[in-house]
């Protein structure tokens, strides 16, 4: 065989070894510049754990792929299954890639798809953790029961050098709007919670506290929480209300705040208790008719403004207030009981009129 022969052979081979490896390629390379057929962009929501055939599946359910195969091809070239594929928010634009989708979908080293959005996390009027734990996994992709036992834990309260007793917990959680990953888990989300308690409690805030004679900061949400349960319409009287158990707790009275009985038996107790309810569960800690001082903790998780406005207490002496006999939902305060008596004899007058007139 001639020495330009042989050459030849080697050229023909090095061609039929080519075009083996380059044609595969090629067509993944062409599969991968197809498009998405959404003609604007679509939000969509991956589960954790999910699978390349599911992201097909439910991208042409979303009307986002047309060509299944050419899309799983391109992932299975780029390796891709469940562990390397992110749960999480995104935002597909119109006319995007199927190598840019894919890419997208793909776990970066902080454990987010690198095209992954955050989602808005809320949480307001709540009256337990619970309520906390069934709003927040609206919002991201974690089981209520799962997180709930997560926070329970105190192991994880040491984590994040929080001191408190399981009652004084609700004072961790500061009502707001937060973005987080879709995929936020309950250790993620609760460390999330502890560095927005801290810093909320920042050197101005923990100062006011010491001026207005409290200690702890769980000690302010759970005035706050009473001062909301006892007005949550009329904001401007939440430093004046606060005042008056402030004043109370000054002068070693009891704080005596009806929704602190309610919160031991709610669904047994009117919203006015009678004597016969208080003293039904008067071994509650939080029945402060028959119990000294502040509560065990929070009745509620009252939002940071409530807060805000006990650490900016009005300078009144008030020690008293009734309910103003005009239906505005304000109230009358007194600094001495025989006021409050008058104001308490109008607003009952108030009441009994009401009754009649029906």
């Amino acid at each position: 065989m001639s020495k330009r022969t042989i050459i030849l052979v080697i050229i023909g081979a090095l061609f039929l070894v080519s075009l083996f490896f380059v044609a595969p390629m090629a067509k993944i390379y062409f599969k991968g510049k197809k498009i998405s057929i959404n003609k604007e962009s679509t939000e969509m929501f991956v589960k954790q754990k999910t699978s390349l055939e599911s992201l097909a599946d439910q991208l042409i359910k979303n009307n986002i792929i047309d060509d299944k195969a050419a899309f799983m091809a391109v992932g299975e070239y780029k390796g891709l299954d469940e562990n390397k594929i992110a749960g999480g928010k995104y935002i597909i634009k119109k006319g995007s890639s199927y190598k840019d989708l894919l890419n997208g979908f793909t776990k970066n080293n902080k454990g987010n798809g690198n095209a992954e959005v955050e989602v808005q996390v809320t949480f307001n009027n709540c009256n337990t953790i619970e309520d906390i734990c069934g709003k927040v996994t609206q919002c991201i992709d974690i089981d209520s029961a799962i997180l709930f036992k997560y926070i329970r834990n105190p192991e994880n309260w040491k984590k994040e050098s929080i001191s408190m007793t399981y009652e004084q917990l609700p004072a961790l959680f500061i009502p707001n709007t937060y973005k987080m990953y879709y995929d936020t888990d309950a250790e993620t989300f609760f460390h999330r919670m502890a560095e927005e308690y801290k810093k909320f409690w920042s050197t101005e805030r923990m100062d006011k506290l010491t001026k207005i004679g409290l200690n702890k900061p769980y000690e302010a949400t759970t005035i706050a929480s009473i001062v909301y349960a006892e007005q949550n319409l009329v904001s401007q009287e939440w430093p004046i209300i606060a005042a008056v158990y402030l004043n109370r707790i000054g002068t070693g009275m009891m704080l005596q705040s009806c929704p602190t009985v309610r919160y031991c038996d709610p669904i047994g107790i009117p919203s006015q208790p009678y004597e016969k309810d208080i003293m039904r569960v008067k071994d509650c800690a939080y029945n402060t008719y028959t119990k000294k001082g502040i509560p065990p903790g929070p009745i509620n998780i009252p939002s940071p403004k409530v807060v805000d406005a006990v650490l900016n207490r009005s300078a009144e002496k008030y020690l008293f207030m009734c309910a103003k006999p005009d239906n505005s939902h304000s109230h009358n305060f007194a600094v001495d009981y025989a006021t409050h008596s008058r104001n308490s004899a109008l607003f009952n007058n108030y009441l009994n009129a009401l009754k009649r007139a029906k």
